[in-house]
């Protein structure tokens, strides 16, 4: 087996409950309410801004002059997203980005990726940051077979079920293969996309709930 199929093979019951969770199918049929795609909307308009710094880190820290460049092309892929997709839907909806707040699981998560972006190796930022790019692919090409009546739900499983978003995913995740690790930062890297796919279930877990602080973060001098 290659690497990145040993990779994928190894977060199969995350991508299982992914799958089923209702909040994935509620966007099949409709049934998810409109507040908790929303919900969801501001969390990832909030995690793209970080996540596109552990893409720079991941670019600065590259093993060639291919995987820099690239990397650099998707840190602006995230910024066309967010302000193509995200941003036409919080000036629909008259929701001011600036005084939203990270969910929990959110925080968790872009902190994870931060950490590891500021103290690994490449490989090891590749493999934390690549269940974002193959499972939202993986998501996104199976709700597109199927659709949905809702017209934002379409709109945002045709961004991610496109051709052009799968062209990158596939160049990020055929780097897997590319990286030459020893046996101890492989395990390393494994564990990272582990975490990170976990992440992924309670990113949409957290926007299915809309789960939030039990207490205010914001503090008052």
């Amino acid at each position: 087996m290659t690497r990145k199929e040993i990779f994928w093979s190894n977060v199969q019951d995350v991508i299982k409950g992914i799958e089923k969770h209702p909040f994935i199918t509620g966007l099949i049929d409709g049934s998810l309410p409109m507040r908790n795609f929303q919900f969801y909307i501001v969390q990832d308009a909030l995690y793209l801004r970080e996540f596109s710094k552990v893409l720079l880190m991941a670019s600065t820290k590259a093993e060639s002059e291919e995987q820099k460049i690239n990397f650099l092309t998707h840190v602006m892929d995230a910024s066309r997203v967010e302000e193509g997709l995200h941003y036409t839907f919080l000036r629909n909806w008259k929701i001011d980005l600036s005084s939203q707040e990270m969910s929990p699981a959110n925080r968790a998560y872009t902190s994870f990726l931060l950490s590891v972006g500021y103290s690994s190796s490449f490989p090891e930022i590749l493999a934390a940051v690549l269940p974002c790019y193959w499972i939202y692919m993986h998501v996104g090409k199976s709700l597109k077979e199927k659709g949905s009546p809702v017209e934002e739900y379409s709109t945002w499983i045709n961004t991610y079920g496109g051709e052009e978003y799968e062209k990158g995913v596939r160049w990020a995740i055929d780097q897997l293969d590319k990286v030459d690790v020893s046996r101890t930062e492989e395990v390393r890297m494994l564990k990272n996309f582990r975490l990170a796919s976990i992440y992924e279930y309670m990113f949409w877990d957290s926007a299915y709930k809309a789960e939030r602080f039990p207490f205010p973060i914001n503090v008052n001098l």
